[in-house]
């Protein structure tokens, strides 16, 4: 049993998927994997995402220490930068075999179509 934040988690799976699970913050985490991005850059490379999405789903990656959230504020505009912790890092295998599954999803399951 494991207790985050007061809650219980039965297993070790259960803990992984408290962190990255949803439709979203496994994509977005695979967006900062080779360096920072803006908010904005984010918006381009995850176009079906909705703003109030991103904003909640970045604030809980960055309270959850995943993230890191740099804000800019020597020049206007306001600029700020997301990034992967050094215990988001950590996350790298989990994310790079994610990406593998989905690659290879479409050769194995004819219910998956690659446009």
């Amino acid at each position: 049993m494991y207790i985050i934040d007061n809650k219980s988690y039965p297993c070790c799976t259960s803990v992984t998927m408290r962190f990255i699970g949803g439709k979203w913050k496994a994509v977005i985490l695979h967006h900062l994997i080779n360096g920072a991005k803006r908010y904005n850059e984010l918006r381009k490379v995850i176009p079906t995402i909705t703003e109030r999405t991103l904003s909640l789903q970045l604030k809980q990656l960055e309270e959850d220490n995943i993230i890191d959230r740099k804000v800019y504020t020597e020049k206007p505009p306001l600029m700020v930068e997301y990034t992967l912790t050094d215990f988001g890092k950590t996350l790298l295998p989990v994310l790079e075999a994610i990406t593998q599954w989905g690659i290879a999803a479409p050769i194995n399951s004819k219910k998956i179509i690659k446009n």
